[in-house]
Protein backbone atom coordinates (compact mmCIF):
# COMPACT_ATOMS: atom_id res chain seq x y z
CA UNK A 1 0.00 0.00 0.00
CA UNK A 2 1.41 3.04 -0.80
CA UNK A 3 0.05 7.01 -0.30
CA UNK A 4 -1.77 7.40 -3.02
CA UNK A 5 -3.84 3.88 -2.10
CA UNK A 6 -4.87 5.73 1.14
CA UNK A 7 -5.32 8.86 -1.03
CA UNK A 8 -7.83 7.40 -3.45
CA UNK A 9 -9.41 5.35 -0.16
CA UNK A 10 -10.29 8.32 2.02
CA UNK A 11 -11.54 10.07 -1.28
CA UNK A 12 -14.27 7.56 -1.86
CA UNK A 13 -14.62 5.89 1.34
CA UNK A 14 -15.69 8.80 4.14
CA UNK A 15 -17.40 6.23 7.33
CA UNK A 16 -14.60 6.71 9.92
CA UNK A 17 -13.24 5.81 13.83
CA UNK A 18 -10.82 7.82 14.97
CA UNK A 19 -9.15 6.32 17.93
CA UNK A 20 -7.33 8.82 20.55
CA UNK A 21 -5.06 8.37 23.96
CA UNK A 22 -6.56 8.95 27.26
CA UNK A 23 -4.58 10.59 30.03
CA UNK A 24 -4.56 6.90 31.58
CA UNK A 25 -2.83 5.59 28.09
CA UNK A 26 -6.46 4.16 27.37
CA UNK A 27 -8.16 4.12 24.16
CA UNK A 28 -11.18 6.49 23.25
CA UNK A 29 -12.80 5.83 19.84
CA UNK A 30 -15.52 6.93 18.08
CA UNK A 31 -17.40 7.22 15.10
CA UNK A 32 -16.51 10.14 12.60
CA UNK A 33 -16.97 11.43 9.28
CA UNK A 34 -13.86 11.84 7.14
CA UNK A 35 -11.91 12.77 4.17
CA UNK A 36 -8.58 13.75 2.30
CA UNK A 37 -7.12 17.12 2.32
CA UNK A 38 -3.96 18.12 1.17
CA UNK A 39 -2.63 15.07 2.05
CA UNK A 40 -4.04 14.47 5.57
CA UNK A 41 -6.63 13.15 6.77
CA UNK A 42 -9.42 15.04 7.71
CA UNK A 43 -12.80 15.21 9.74
CA UNK A 44 -14.24 17.77 11.90
CA UNK A 45 -15.59 17.63 15.36
CA UNK A 46 -18.37 20.15 15.75
CA UNK A 47 -18.13 19.64 19.66
CA UNK A 48 -14.56 21.27 21.18
CA UNK A 49 -15.11 19.76 24.28
CA UNK A 50 -15.67 15.85 23.21
CA UNK A 51 -13.56 13.44 24.84
CA UNK A 52 -11.11 12.95 21.31
CA UNK A 53 -10.59 16.79 21.33
CA UNK A 54 -9.69 17.06 24.51
CA UNK A 55 -7.39 13.87 23.95
CA UNK A 56 -5.76 15.59 21.31
CA UNK A 57 -5.15 18.58 22.53
CA UNK A 58 -3.20 16.61 25.41
CA UNK A 59 -1.73 14.01 22.66
CA UNK A 60 -1.81 15.32 19.46
CA UNK A 61 -1.40 11.63 18.19
CA UNK A 62 -4.26 9.31 16.97
CA UNK A 63 -5.20 6.99 14.37
CA UNK A 64 -8.16 7.46 12.15
CA UNK A 65 -10.06 4.23 9.98
CA UNK A 66 -11.62 5.07 7.01
CA UNK A 67 -13.79 1.78 5.92
CA UNK A 68 -16.27 0.91 2.98
CA UNK A 69 -20.11 0.55 3.55
CA UNK A 70 -20.00 -2.72 3.85
CA UNK A 71 -16.40 -2.86 5.90
CA UNK A 72 -14.99 -5.41 4.10
CA UNK A 73 -12.07 -2.85 3.27
CA UNK A 74 -10.35 -0.20 5.17
CA UNK A 75 -7.32 1.83 5.47
CA UNK A 76 -6.11 3.14 8.39
CA UNK A 77 -3.79 6.04 8.82
CA UNK A 78 -1.52 7.10 12.08
CA UNK A 79 -0.15 10.21 13.20
CA UNK A 80 -0.42 13.54 14.53
CA UNK A 81 -2.75 16.10 14.70
CA UNK A 82 -3.11 19.54 13.94
CA UNK A 83 -6.02 21.31 15.00
CA UNK A 84 -7.92 24.54 13.56
CA UNK A 85 -10.25 26.22 15.86
CA UNK A 86 -12.10 29.66 16.27
CA UNK A 87 -10.39 30.15 19.37
CA UNK A 88 -6.44 29.52 17.57
CA UNK A 89 -7.32 30.34 13.64
CA UNK A 90 -8.28 33.56 12.02
CA UNK A 91 -12.05 33.20 11.05
CA UNK A 92 -11.32 33.96 7.24
CA UNK A 93 -8.85 30.99 7.38
CA UNK A 94 -11.19 29.16 9.37
CA UNK A 95 -14.08 29.81 7.32
CA UNK A 96 -12.25 28.48 4.28
CA UNK A 97 -10.91 25.38 5.77
CA UNK A 98 -14.33 24.82 7.06
CA UNK A 99 -15.42 24.61 3.11
CA UNK A 100 -12.53 22.23 2.00
CA UNK A 101 -13.14 19.68 4.17
CA UNK A 102 -16.77 19.75 4.30
CA UNK A 103 -16.27 18.94 0.75
CA UNK A 104 -13.32 17.03 1.25
CA UNK A 105 -15.62 14.38 3.43
CA UNK A 106 -18.70 14.65 1.31
CA UNK A 107 -19.46 11.86 -1.25
CA UNK A 108 -19.20 13.93 -5.05
CA UNK A 109 -16.99 16.46 -3.16
CA UNK A 110 -21.07 17.78 -2.92
CA UNK A 111 -21.34 21.84 -2.27
CA UNK A 112 -23.25 22.54 0.69
CA UNK A 113 -26.70 24.05 -0.04
CA UNK A 114 -26.51 26.93 2.29
CA UNK A 115 -22.69 27.84 3.17
CA UNK A 116 -23.48 30.63 5.37
CA UNK A 117 -26.13 28.45 7.76
CA UNK A 118 -23.20 25.86 7.62
CA UNK A 119 -20.65 28.18 8.66
CA UNK A 120 -23.12 30.40 11.20
CA UNK A 121 -23.59 26.26 12.79
CA UNK A 122 -20.05 25.57 12.91
CA UNK A 123 -19.32 29.05 14.68
CA UNK A 124 -22.36 27.98 17.34
CA UNK A 125 -20.84 25.10 18.30
CA UNK A 126 -17.23 26.40 17.44
CA UNK A 127 -16.09 23.31 15.38
CA UNK A 128 -12.65 21.84 15.56
CA UNK A 129 -11.16 20.42 12.16
CA UNK A 130 -8.61 17.62 12.60
CA UNK A 131 -6.17 16.76 10.03
CA UNK A 132 -4.37 13.93 10.44
CA UNK A 133 0.07 13.54 8.79
CA UNK A 134 0.40 10.24 8.02
CA UNK A 135 3.39 9.03 9.54
CA UNK A 136 2.25 5.12 9.03
CA UNK A 137 -0.44 3.81 7.17
CA UNK A 138 -2.11 0.13 6.35
CA UNK A 139 -5.30 -1.45 5.47
CA UNK A 140 -7.11 -3.90 3.87
CA UNK A 141 -8.03 -3.52 0.24
CA UNK A 142 -9.64 -6.28 -2.20
CA UNK A 143 -10.00 -6.03 -5.99
CA UNK A 144 -13.86 -5.34 -6.78
CA UNK A 145 -15.82 -8.67 -6.57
Amino acid sequence: MNISDVRNFFWNHHRGVVSTRRPDGSMHSSIVVCGWYYERAVFVSVYPKSVKIRNLRRDPRCTIMAVTEDWRQFVTVEGEVTLFGYDDTYASEMREVLRDVYMACSERRAEHPNWDEYQQAMIDQEAVVVMVRPERFYGVLRDSE
